[in-house]
């Protein structure tokens, strides 16, 4: 799929966005071990999270949608049957690596596989604490998928997270649900905690202090009738699209506003950005509020460390921003993005050159100089959801229409991307 963006002239109007992904996939996920019903509402329309239903109705979940409807009948933590067929995780890294801590527990064997792309990314950090657990996850060359699972009793461990991952921390927390005792993690830089307020509000005995994360095994959690927040993921993108095109002002309706995730409005008003939150309320644990966004004449800024690891989905836009501020973006630590749906840090370089911005890629990041201005252009997502979005921004400054190859990637995480991005540039 092939999509032009012309310029705009302005960002306007207000918009709602479809469900948070992250809370989309542990709430589905969590509603298939519970007890009874759930109701999940503003379920994420993205292909990633609906391949995480399509895997809970393999493993025997009974599941209804109706539009971001969602419905599950749970069955507990022994409830769970083994697939007929292998599971596609599709393009969803966060399927494979969150499942894979509840499929380790299972009396039976699975295989779990994905597209193309998944394929080629490491699933180590999450075999290694599973083995740990006493699981027996086997892989492609021993590192790609697809899994073959043979689970069983696990038992608990304390693990310390190598590198800043939620899906890693959840994908051991999952498993600690199914063994004897107290399984602990230990991250030493935070990152999003959606897996600890959902298992809160299910029921689970969980506790979370200086960045030890503990639950105990065998907790009796219970279906529940929950909200899903719009994603701040993609807000980011038409956040950046109202800061960059002069004239604009945007509001974006129920937000989720996590403050494990709000790293991007902290950067942003740090650099100038005029960003009010005229509205905040608690839905699930959850705190989701309005956005409103003005254009802004930024400063630019450097993302690292403990920083890099809050805003890890949002930099490719975020580097798209830097080349408009006055002083430019300096990204580090960012090492993560070389194995995310494609090198990232390569992608959005290469594609920052096609629109005439400089740019530096780094081993573990990249520098964007400021005051740059865009050229129209010929990009490529690379089959990479964020990718496809992150550009379609640039093109709004850009000094002709350009054009989106594989922009189909969007429908990953947001099917409705271009249309909203019409409505509010037109």
């Amino acid at each position: 799929m092939q999509q032009t963006i012309s310029p705009a002239s302005a960002i306007t109007g207000a918009i709602v966005l479809p469900g948070d992904k992250s809370i989309s996939h542990r709430y589905a996920m969590i509603s298939s071990i519970a007890e009874g019903e759930s109701r999940i509402h503003n379920y994420s329309t993205g292909a990633d999270c609906h391949s995480t239903i399509g895997c809970m109705r393999a493993l025997g979940i009974e599941i209804t949608v109706e539009g971001t409807d969602v419905t599950i009948q749970g069955k507990g933590l022994d409830g769970l049957r083994a697939s007929a067929a292998d599971l596609d995780a599709g393009n969803s890294g966060s399927t494979i690596r969150m499942l894979s801590g509840i499929l380790a527990a299972q009396p039976f064997v699975t295989r779990i596989f994905g597209d193309e792309s998944l394929s080629g990314r490491p699933m180590q950090r999450i075999m290694k604490p599973l083995a740990l657990m006493g699981a027996d996850v086997r892989a492609r060359e021993d590192k790609y998928p697809p899994l073959e699972i043979h689970g069983g009793t696990l038992r608990p461990i304390e693990y310390l997270l190598p590198v800043p991952s939620a899906q890693v921390k959840t994908c051991v927390l999952f498993a600690g649900l199914f063994a004897e005792g107290e399984t602990a993690v230990i991250e030493p830089v935070a990152s999003r905690d959606h897996t600890e307020v959902a298992l809160r509000e299910f029921g689970a005995d969980l506790v979370a202090s200086k960045g030890r994360i503990t639950v105990q095994g065998r907790p009796r959690l219970t279906g529940r009738e929950l909200l899903v927040p719009s994603d701040i993921s993609s807000a980011a993108f038409f956040i950046v699209a109202a800061l960059l095109v002069p004239g604009s002002q945007l509001t974006i309706r129920g937000v989720g506003l996590n403050p494990t995730r709000s790293a991007l409005l902290d950067l942003l008003t740090g650099m100038g950005a005029k960003i009010r939150i005229p509205s905040l309320e608690f839905q699930g644990g959850e705190i989701i509020g309005d956005i409103v966004v003005q254009h802004s004449e930024l400063k630019g800024g450097m993302v690292e460390g403990a920083m890099t690891a809050a805003l890890i989905d949002e930099i490719p836009v975020l580097a798209v921003l830097g080349a408009a501020t006055e002083e430019g973006l300096t990204v580090k630590d960012a090492g993560e993005l070389r194995v995310k749906e494609t090198d990232r840090i390569r992608t959005v370089v290469e594609n920052l050159r096609r629109l005439g911005v400089e740019a530096e890629e780094l081993p573990d990041g990249m520098v964007i100089p400021g005051r740059q201005k865009f050229r129209a252009g010929k990009f490529d997502s690379f089959g990479d959801h964020r990718i496809a979005m992150a550009f379609a921004v640039a093109a709004l400054r850009g000094d002709g229409p350009s054009v989106i190859e594989n922009a189909g990637a969007a429908s990953v995480s947001f099917p409705e991307f271009w249309s909203t991005l019409a409505r509010i540039s037109a």
